[in-house]
């Protein structure tokens, strides 16, 4: 019984793979593409340090989920560059008229895949994601909600860009 278990899971895994999936990971972000520098974003956002957690964000999803090496320039095949546009704030509910409970934060941004000669091989614009955070009275906890919340969409934006970009997604 225990050997009809494990020959089920072997012809189930077979199948799966040859049916054409695969598990989540691994590949290239584009076909011409097997190293890559991150140039660190532009920031036109009023939020310091925006186009660094974004550019980080990135440069950990590109080496989490792909088999693209991040390199220094000179060695690289393409070049990722982009800009973080715009991260603003909407009230989402209020205890009174002077009280915010919960704010959104969205960021929009543009990202763009060059080669080495300077052609555009993929490109983005106004790619959007939000986040909710909960608004505190102590002005350094709603900082830290705030940040975190900007780190989040970073992380989410990376994730969904990286999967644009692959491959064999």
């Amino acid at each position: 019984m225990k050997n009809l278990k494990w020959i089920l899971f072997a012809v189930l895994l077979v199948s799966v793979a040859s049916c054409g999936y695969q598990f989540e990971g691994g590949g290239y972000i584009n076909k011409n593409v097997n190293s890559v520098a991150v140039r660190v974003l532009k920031n036109q956002s009023s939020e310091t340090g925006a186009g660094i957690a974004f550019t980080n964000a990135l440069i950990q999803e590109i080496l989490q989920k792909t088999d693209t090496r991040v390199v220094d320039e000179l060695s690289a095949s393409a070049f990722i560059e982009g800009t973080v546009k715009a991260i603003t704030f909407a009230t989402l509910s209020r205890s009174t008229t002077q009280s915010v409970l919960e704010r959104r934060v969205w960021a929009a941004m543009d990202l763009k895949l060059i080669n080495r000669d300077g052609e555009l091989i993929w490109s983005v614009s106004d790619f959007v994601s939000y986040e909710d955070y909960r608004v505190s009275q102590d002005k350094i906890t709603d900082e830290f909600n705030k940040k975190a919340a900007v780190e989040k969409i970073a992380i989410r934006i990376s994730e969904k860009l990286i999967s644009k970009l692959m491959n064999n997604f």
